[in-house]
């Protein structure tokens, strides 16, 4: 016969009894499988990782009240979104574009830096809570007019609990593009209503917490003859140092970029030195104006200065580890978030429509607001960053009596 083969096994053979006992299991499993279902599920639901439970943790341990995660893979969008506390105000925050090792970095780097602002605004007086965004990529070659109105749809999304603003990476040309897609923007170029770019208003903060700084320690502020080492010669430590110079401040800088560096000296006759030997000298003030996390124990050990006052965020890499570590090697700390509020508060004027005047004289009043922080520290015998974030967190709680 084509097509088919049919087997009859003879009786008793030894296939029969398989067979047999083969029918047998298979009722047996019919009637027990939802249990070996059940057993199945709880076997894979405890077999999948729960490692990434730490965002979670660390929003909870400083009070985060959002993440957000932006991904648009055919524009190559990866972008993260972090907004600590809305009490005194929307969340504001700076967008920068970085290229991270990993999420978890960009992660980390957004909730400490939305928690600093929120920090910043409550001691700067201004009304606004504390953000930050982070888009992941080298924003020399993969920043692009469409990311960025994309970035910006995912901005306009959280209907006004977010505003974007300048940070590393960006430029009032990319707030402009988020400006087609969202009005929750800060930071505009001057020609669209905005204050433009927000490194002079920085830059003037950290020139008066610098000057608060020595006022407290000197007893005297002038900068004539004091010796300044900053590190970062970017937009805001170019006009920092511009400012240390006009009052004969005697500057050392640093730099990654050896052309910028050699630029920057030459232009206002600083002494060039390098990234590595810049926590080894002989200084009035160590001002970090890069990337944070400077301040650690293996720098702190090698540093020779009497004040720290820059423009970078986080600088400590541990608040509360290195905060001791300066209080026992009579380092004077004047926290980032206090002296480099200039930004925030130029951003808030361009939101209430402060004059040039009014956003002038909250810039200047960081020299009162660091001498008063530095004074609290030093009576209380507290970490000066401890003594700033008491100042603020009183004003937050505050605000929330009247919310």
């Amino acid at each position: 016969m084509h097509g088919s083969v049919i087997i009859q096994p003879y009786e008793g053979s030894k296939n029969t009894k398989c067979l047999a006992v083969l029918v047998t299991c298979i009722n047996i499993f019919a009637k027990f499988a939802p249990i070996l279902q059940f057993i199945v599920r709880v076997i894979i639901y405890m077999s999948v990782p729960t490692k990434d439970n730490s965002s979670f943790k660390l929003m909870a341990q400083f009070g985060h009240q959002k993440l957000v995660f932006c991904n648009d893979g055919e524009v190559g969008l990866q972008a993260i979104i972090a907004i600590h506390d809305t009490t005194l105000g929307p969340a504001i925050g700076g967008v920068r574009m970085l290229p991270y090792q990993n999420t978890d970095e960009a992660i980390d780097d957004v909730l400490r830096l939305s928690r600093g602002m929120t920090y910043k605004a409550a001691v700067a007086g201004v009304n606004l809570g504390g953000g930050n965004a982070a888009i992941i990529g080298d924003h020399r070659t993969q920043k692009n007019e469409v990311l960025l109105r994309r970035f910006g749809q995912f901005v306009d999304e959280l209907s006004g609990t977010f505003i974007a603003s300048l940070d590393i990476g960006t430029t009032p040309k990319d707030m402009e593009y988020l400006h087609m897609e969202t009005k929750h923007v800060a930071g505009l170029p001057k020609s669209l209503g905005g204050s433009g770019d927000s490194a002079p208003f920085t830059a003037k903060g950290v020139y008066y917490g610098i000057k608060a700084a020595l006022k407290e320690l000197y007893g005297n502020d002038s900068l004539a003859g004091r010796t300044v080492a900053v590190q970062g010669a970017g937009n805001v430590g170019e006009q920092l140092i511009a400012l240390l110079r006009e009052e004969n401040a005697k500057v050392y800088v640093s730099d990654i970029v050896e052309e910028r560096l050699a630029e920057v000296a030459n232009k206002y006759k600083a002494v060039a030195v390098s990234n590595n030997n810049i926590y080894d000298l002989d200084v009035d003030v160590y001002s970090p104006c890069a990337l944070g996390g400077t301040v650690n124990k293996d720098t702190i050990s090698k540093m020779r200065c009497r004040i720290i006052a820059g423009s970078a965020n986080n600088q400590l890499r541990n608040e509360q580890e290195d905060g001791q570590l300066l209080m026992e090697r009579k380092i004077l700390y004047a926290p980032d978030y206090l002296i480099n509020a200039g930004g925030l508060i130029s951003c808030y004027s361009e939101i209430a429509g402060h004059s040039a005047s009014r956003t002038a004289a909250l810039t200047e009043n960081i020299y009162e607001v660091t001498r008063s922080v530095l004074r609290k520290s030093m009576t209380e015998n507290v970490a000066s960053y401890h003594a700033a974030n008491q100042i603020a967190e009183s004003r937050i709680a505050d605000m929330r009596k009247i919310k």
